[in-house]
């Protein structure tokens, strides 16, 4: 099956040059048809290559390389896109069917305009299938074939990794359908209402999979590294990062040029860059040049094609703007202190923190060009990055009240002496009896400023509660998402701020305080999985009365020649007691005394809570048809 897979992936190549010449010509109909085409021989090509998994076809070197007999079902399947060429075939996928959605869902009787959008499409799907292709075939068979594989790395089977990629991949390769239409529109001179209204719902479609992809991989980290924290600034979570802050940039920027006409460049330039900053993650992920627990390691020559793609798709993208942007026609005049001004704020706030991200990950690569090795690690970002997405935070609940065109400002000082008023409160907490630091007061200050902006603006839309169930699904899309801003906020402030973090050494039968916790070590035993073995131990914690078992494992898969650590996480409700094993060492004449890493981190759910609130807003502003009028504006 695997040769009839590998016809199918040219056809699908075919299919989309066929795509690429018609749309770009403007006949719809036939480049909508290619479209659907190269889905079907696409989603085939991809197919053939999970059932070689599952049949675990050693004499397919992909499968040899990355699968094992004893690994289980579902991670044979994942192992189809745990690596550099399965992962790129998911790659192709998902973005033909983007364009085969697009053929099927486009209605917006600009013909032209739509076969131009699929045009585009073709031309992305075209590449990325050539390089699939002529540079990574997860085709190749081997003669003889081995009586078993490699296994998959085992950090990557694990439930949360088997769909953490491919929720990445719809929102990376989503933007490169918000892109096409971009470009159709750039072409036409025509970035207006018409186009927001058609672009806005792909912009969504591909900011709610890449919100909970990234939440996915910051909690598998969480559980899986042993590391005890929820973000560390990897690269690889920098590369996921910087789309999303875009992405978020132009969902709003759309709502301007739906609503009023305006901002018509900085979207179109928004959407260029949302594509650009996925095409970087794909190479920061894939050319080998990043050191990351998240990243593919490649060949130079491959990493040199990707380089390559990146700079010719992303700078011709950057050139048709360049292009054709002074060209699209400008909507009505707008004062800084309106909602368009705010908005415009919000653009170049979430921009510049991008480009934050964008030097904090890539100075060192640049720095060990010529010859030096410079780290960069969380205290730049905490100084650069943190501070100006405070002072945007801090804008929002005042400025998405004011009016479209001129805002009364009147009010702001009582919006000012509110928040105020919120970090006087947790100030003088920090002075008395809960201990809490100044900057950590302010933190939970602006968490609660925004889920209270959230709720004032809501009801300034209702006005009564029997008109709130009336409100547009977009409205209440908005609200959830400032709300789990506001609850992410105070989860990241209280978690970071309250973290507590001991190393313990205990031999069985020992016991030692952490936090309030009395921890004592019952035992250490081996235990065998079916393509792993492990050492796990049994804890035992108490507190309060209250008593639980904990049982980490530092797991050892043969097969990949690989340790891992398993954590153990008792959950009390306010905080999570989280527990890494070490390593073992017998004492002379004694008993092995054996290493833990012992944290307690206060809240940490509530960070995950205010991401699904935030994918849930963007879902519920995605699904919204706006068939009838809204209440009020």
């Amino acid at each position: 099956m695997i040769e009839a897979g590998h016809f199918a992936a040219f056809l699908a190549l075919a299919f989309s040059a066929a795509q690429t010449g018609l749309g770009l010509r403007g006949a719809r109909d036939a480049s909508g048809l290619f479209a659907k085409l190269a889905l079907l021989a696409m989603a085939f090509a991809f197919l053939t290559i999970v059932w070689a998994f599952v049949r675990s076809d050693f004499s397919v070197e992909l499968v040899a390389a990355h699968s094992h007999t004893l690994k289980p079902l579902a991670y044979k399947i994942a192992g189809t896109w745990g690596n550099h060429e399965g992962s790129m075939a998911l790659w192709c996928l998902v973005g033909i069917g983007f364009g085969a959605a697009g053929a099927y869902l486009l209605k917006t009787g600009k013909p032209v305009f739509e076969a131009r959008a699929l045009g585009v499409q073709g031309v992305l799907n075209f590449a990325s299938l050539a390089y699939l292709l002529l540079a990574s075939s997860p085709f190749t068979r081997l003669d003889p074939a081995p009586l078993q594989g490699s296994g998959l790395n085992p950090l990557l089977q694990d439930p949360a990794l088997a769909i953490h990629p491919p929720m990445l991949y719809l929102g990376y390769v989503g933007y490169s359908f918000v892109f096409a239409l971009a470009a159709a529109g750039l072409i036409e001179g025509k970035i207006d209402r018409d186009w927001a209204k058609t672009a806005r719902p792909w912009a969504l479609a591909a900011f709610v999979p890449l919100t909970f992809g990234i939440a996915l991989g910051s909690y598998w980290a969480y559980y899986e590294l042993g590391w005890g924290g929820w973000w560390f600034w990897d690269p690889v979570e920098n590369a996921s990062l910087m789309p999303w802050l875009i992405g978020a940039a132009l969902m709003h920027s759309m709502i301007v040029t739906e609503k009023r006409g305006s901002f018509s460049a900085w979207t179109a330039l928004l959407a260029v860059l949302a594509f650009c900053f996925s095409m970087l993650g794909a190479f920061l992920v894939r050319s080998g040049v990043l050191t990351s627990v998240h990243a593919f390691a490649v060949d130079p020559l491959r990493g040199s094609l990707l380089l390559g793609g990146l700079l010719v798709l992303g700078g011709s993208a950057l050139l048709l703007f360049a292009l054709r942007a002074p060209k699209l026609q400008g909507g009505p005049e707008w004062l800084a202190t309106s909602r368009e001004g705010a908005l415009m704020g919000n653009n170049l706030v979430l921009t510049v923190a991008t480009a934050t991200v964008l030097l904090g990950t890539l100075f060192p690569l640049i720095a060990e060009a010529v010859g030096q090795t410079i780290s960069v690690g969380e205290p730049y970002f905490n100084m650069t990055f943190t501070p100006i997405m405070a002072l945007a935070l801090i804008a929002l609940p005042i400025v998405q009240a004011w009016s479209w065109g001129k805002a009364d400002i009147s009010s702001l000082w009582k919006w000012a002496a509110g928040f105020a008023g919120l970090v006087g409160v947790f100030w003088l907490a920090g002075i008395g009896p809960f201990d809490i630091p100044l900057l950590a007061g302010i933190g939970l200050a602006l968490g609660l400023w925004l889920i209270f902006g959230a709720g004032q603006e809501i009801w300034r839309r209702a006005k009564t509660v029997d008109r709130l169930p009336k409100l547009p699904l977009r409205v209440w899309g908005m609200t959830f998402a400032h709300a789990g801003l506001g609850l992410f906020v105070m989860g990241a402030v209280l978690e970071t701020s309250g973290r507590t973090q001991t190393t313990l050494a205990l031999e069985p039968g020992q016991s030692a305080q952490v936090a309030g916790w009395t921890m004592t070590l019952d035992d250490v035993r081996s235990i065998e999985g079916p393509n792993w073995y492990a050492d796990r131990a049994h804890l035992f914690a108490e507190r309060d009365g209250t008593r639980t078992e904990l049982r980490p494992q530092k797991r050892y898969y043969p097969a990949a020649r690989m340790p891992t650590t398993e954590t153990a996480i008792h959950k009390t409700g306010v905080s999570d007691l989280y527990v890494a094993l070490g390593d073992g060492r017998r004492t002379a004449g004694g008993p092995t005394r054996w290493t833990f890493e012992v944290f307690v981190n206060p809240l940490i759910d509530i960070i995950y809570l205010g991401v699904l609130l935030i994918g849930l807003g963007a879902g519920l502003s995605m699904v919204d048809k706006r068939k009838k009028k809204a209440v009020t504006s």
